[in-house]
């Protein structure tokens, strides 16, 4: 009998699935999409930049940017990994900028936030400002997108503190411009830096004129009348005036710290309402052929002369020693040299003050002599030709330096070679000139360190330790030659230095060096004050052993007080 082979059911369907070309496997589910980007935020440099990221995808995904200065490369592709380009170009905008990136894979969208900084803009209103000779204030607009920050070379150019000021995007600098002391013009920049860009305004300032209409105002005192004003001075000494050479200038180099207004106002709650400020130039002339001061240190002068004048004192400016370009010449050698750069450098000290009132004196130079001998025809005459050069060179400015008091010197600042050979310049403004002597006798007591005189007066006559000569006598002899040969010609005397040394070391005696020293002290003063000189203490700063000063130059503490009373009671 015939076998039937039985088909199962499988086999049946398995006959089916290949005839009708069907699988017979288990279906598979279809992947979850997927669509990952390495950030989601990127920031890109204003001046333009292509940076990488990447995508993951297992599906075919695009991109799209909805910036134009932003593009996407590639913009579409295949799933897998890919780096993509983002590039953004060159921002010129001052302001920054966005756009969104989105990329889309099947029903998946990302977006990237592109981020772009603002160009950085730096633009001013003007390139150039021309400035008036005395000196204003002027005012920069800008606008920039970045921060910026301001910087000028001269120290006659300075912003203003608090001086800045916005609205909407642009803002406004102010500047000070201080007045220009020469006779030749000044350039100068202030230069605006933001990230890489820089603007530069010039500033162009005029000079001032060699010579102004004289201007009475506030100088109404002649000599004598400003002379009664004058009730007791105080020397800066070893201050503005120390310089070792003319390349070596500093004020600080002869161990004084800088001045500073704690210090005058110190000296003005003393008693002293006038203080003499010894000044050095030579070695702040910036050019040999012209003499040129530099002007930051006219600014600096002038700034120490405020201290005074601001606080209702009267100050006197001379050129002191100076490394002894003027003070050891008086020969006919030197005459011409040294009266063409007094000229100069007195035209430009003149020039810088001359908007001054009264309140302000000059004086022509200090202790010229060639050595300390009697001084010779050729010493005095060119000594006085000096006192001449000063006087011409000042009134020739104009302005209230037409009617400024001006103060001389005898050879030497001696009283005896006054008394014998000081004539006063020839002056096209009457009255307005006063002489000046300094006093340090005896010289044993009041300034040689090795000598053993250490009292002074009737107290200790006869001493040892007293000088034989320079007594109280000797005082008021000197005064009152003063007092008859120009006090009473109507030329007031300055007596502008006295002191005596303090010999603090001393190991015995002490106690009476300091009776005698404040007797010497309170007598010149009072001497002087009897006889019409007007007295002006040396101070050079220091307080210590065989030093002349009186006041802390630090803090301004006043240190020995019982020779600031010394003099001052006499004063009264």
């Amino acid at each position: 009998m015939k076998k039937i082979r039985y088909i199962t059911p499988f086999l049946l369907c398995c006959f089916m699935v290949a005839f009708l070309g069907l699988s017979c496997s288990k279906k598979e589910p279809a992947p979850d999409p997927e669509l990952i980007t390495s950030v989601q935020e990127l920031k890109l440099a204003n001046d333009g930049e292509t940076k990488a990221i990447h995508i993951k995808s297992n599906l075919n995904w695009s991109a799209v940017s909805d910036g134009a200065w932003c593009t996407v490369t590639p913009s579409s592709g295949s799933p897998g990994t890919v780096e993509i380009s983002l590039k953004a170009e060159k921002n010129t905008l001052a302001e920054s900028r966005q756009a969104q990136i989105t990329f889309t894979a099947g029903s998946l969208s990302k977006q990237i936030k592109v981020t772009q900084d603002p160009a950085i803009v730096l633009e001013i209103s003007k390139k150039s400002v021309d400035v008036l000779a005395d000196g204003e204030q002027i005012t920069v607009e800008l606008q920039s997108s970045v921060i910026y920050t301001i910087s000028t070379e001269q120290g006659w150019i300075s912003q203003v503190a608090g001086g800045s000021t916005q609205t909407g995007t642009t803002k406004t600098e102010t500047f000070k411009i201080a007045a220009n002391p020469g006779l030749a013009g000044r350039q100068g920049t202030i230069l605006f830096t933001a990230g890489t860009l820089t603007q530069e305004v010039s500033i162009n300032q005029a000079a001032q004129p060699a010579n102004i209409a004289a201007d009475k105002t506030g100088m109404e005192s002649d000599a004598p009348a400003l002379a009664q004003k004058l009730h007791v001075g105080w020397n800066l000494g070893n201050s503005l005036e120390s310089a070792a050479s003319n390349t070596e200038a500093s004020e600080t180099l002869w161990g004084n710290p800088p001045t500073t207004k704690a210090l005058i106002d110190a000296v003005k709650q003393a008693g002293f309402n006038t203080v003499r400020i010894p000044c050095a130039w030579s070695g702040y002339i910036v050019d040999a052929t012209t003499y040129k001061i530099s002007d930051d240190w006219l600014s600096r002068v002038k700034e120490v002369v405020n201290y005074c004048v601001d606080n209702g004192m009267y100050a006197i400016v001379d050129i002191h020693w100076d490394g002894g370009w003027l003070e050891n010449n008086p020969t006919y050698a030197q005459q011409e040299v040294v009266n063409k750069k007094q000229k100069a450098l007195w035209q430009q000290i003149a020039l810088n003050f001359r908007n001054y009132d009264e309140h302000l004196l000059f004086a022509g130079t200090n202790e010229v002599h060639a050595n300390y001998g009697t001084p010779t025809t050729e010493n005095i005459t060119v000594q006085q030709s000096f006192n001449q050069t000063f006087v011409d060179a000042v009134r020739a400015t104009g302005g209230k330096n037409a009617w400024r008091n001006l103060i001389v010197q005898s050879y030497n600042t001696s009283i005896t070679y006054a008394r014998d050979y000081l004539k006063m310049p020839v002056d096209a403004t009457a009255n307005r000139e006063m002489a000046e002597v300094h006093f340090y006798d005896p010289w044993d007591f009041c300034g040689d360190e090795a000598s053993s005189i250490y009292l002074w007066g009737k107290d200790y006559k006869g001493n040892s330790h007293t000088s034989t000569w320079g007594q109280e006598d000797a005082v008021d002899a000197s005064f009152s030659s003063m007092k008859t040969n120009f006090i009473d010609k109507g030329i007031p005397v300055i007596l502008g230095e006295y002191g005596a040394i303090l010999r603090s070391s001393l190991t015995t005696g002490l106690a009476d060096h300091l009776k005698a020293r404040n007797y010497y002290l309170n007598y010149v003063t009072k001497s002087a004050k009897v006889h019409g000189l007007v007295p002006i203490y040396w101070d050079n700063g220091n307080t210590g052993n065989n030093g002349f000063g009186l006041f802390n130059r630090t803090t301004g503490e006043a240190v020995n007080t019982d020779a600031i009373t010394a003099i001052i009671s006499a004063a009264l």
